[in-house]
């Protein structure tokens, strides 16, 4: 799928245009099953508080960020947010911190010092995690000669941790039945600063693939070239002949990366905004109440036909109470648009919208952050 973001951007525009007129159209809703704009205009954004919020956290949600900006300033004039996107690990700190309104992360709050920071910072109140952003991993490439290719969990873990190192090695081979193979080195990029993709990535792995080398939010393979953010990692692999990482789809995109299938046991399944839906469908939220933590391991472990199991979720990491007024009522704001307009064109950009039953969720949690 080829990026179209000013088609996105347009896309947002009118459809926060038709929120704001309160008369609601379908005609721009994703297919598949998924529908965020169903109830958009029955869905008011409440606007006022603060004119300027500040965000920072995952890099793989910046782009969609990016196109919520835009939905949220359409909703209500005059207002802003900006958003750092400094890696998961920052926003987490920082949002713990109190520097910023809201943290974005690829991962919940872990249970302990990070859920205990959190209530602290929420004047004792526990914060919530909120999956805004679903978008699908790529395993993009770089590799002359090789258009197309099918990896599984198990050669995709033997390549992160070193095992195959040829990209004609008979593991690769076995999946690719004639395919033209290189007898060439393998060149592995991954994520150097904390990153909530790496997290997701590795628990993927260990899940479906049979990884021993950890999990967390650095990369535990031992091999290969560490870059920093998405851009860094997208970028590099563009550049080298032989190359391979794991980078948020709209990245792949951007730097024209080629992107393998990935066969979970029912056959290779090609990297589509479907595919990534047919496994959004089957995730199961594990969280109490609406802290809507997803258990990912009902994705990352599935192997029904034509889903794509590799994906993450990013959380807007926000206080269930604790904040004063005006801040309340600005991220309420921003929260709303996003899940209703704002995720309207969101695969122009690389992303999954909301499927209907997690944006129902999310907008009653945001409703309830007081």
């Amino acid at each position: 799928m080829k990026i179209q973001r000013h088609g996105a951007v347009l896309g947002l525009v009118a459809a926060s245009a038709l929120l704001l007129s309160a008369c609601g159209s379908d005609n721009n809703a994703p297919t598949g099953g998924t529908n965020p704009s169903s109830n958009a205009a029955s869905v008011p954004v409440e606007c006022g508080g603060k004119t300027k919020l500040n965000a920072e956290g995952s890099s793989a949600q910046k782009n969609a960020v990016d196109a919520f900006v835009q939905a949220y300033q359409a909703a209500c004039p005059g207002v802003d947010l900006a958003y750092n996107p400094s890696g998961s690990g920052a926003g987490v700190k920082n949002f713990n911190a109190g520097q910023v309104d809201f943290g974005g992360s690829d991962s919940a709050l872990k249970e302990g010092a990070e859920t205990e920071a959190a209530a602290k910072r929420c004047q004792s109140n526990p914060a919530w995690n909120l999956p805004l952003v679903f978008g699908p991993v790529a395993v993009g490439y770089k590799v002359s000669g090789v258009d197309s290719l099918v990896l599984d969990a198990k050669t995709i873990a033997a390549i992160f941790s070193g095992e195959v190192k040829k990209w004609n090695d008979p593991a690769i081979k076995a999946l690719n039945g004639s395919a033209t193979l290189p007898d060439k080195d393998i060149s592995v990029i991954y994520r150097s600063d904390e990153s909530g993709t790496t997290d997701n990535f590795q628990k993927y792995l260990k899940v479906a693939g049979g990884w021993t080398k950890g999990e967390g939010k650095q990369f535990k393979g031992g091999v290969g070239e560490g870059k920093e953010k998405s851009a860094g990692v997208g970028q590099a692999v563009g550049s080298i002949d032989g190359a391979i990482t794991y980078v948020e789809w709209s990245f792949a995109q951007d730097n024209k990366l080629s992107i393998a299938k990935i066969d979970s046991g029912a056959g290779a399944v090609e990297l589509t905004a479907e595919s990534a839906g047919k496994a959004i469908d089957g995730a199961k939220i594990k969280g109490e109440g609406n802290d809507l933590v997803l258990d990912l391991d009902s994705i990352y472990g599935s192997k029904a036909a034509g889903s794509y199991p590799l994906l993450l979720a990013t959380y807007e990491i926000v206080c269930s109470k604790g904040y004063d007024a005006d801040t309340a009522k600005a991220v309420k704001a921003f929260l709303t648009a996003a899940a209703t307009t704002g995720q309207a064109q969101l695969t122009d950009a690389g992303y999954v919208p909301l499927p209907k039953a997690f944006q129902d969720k999310l907008l009653t949690a945001v409703k309830a952050i007081a």
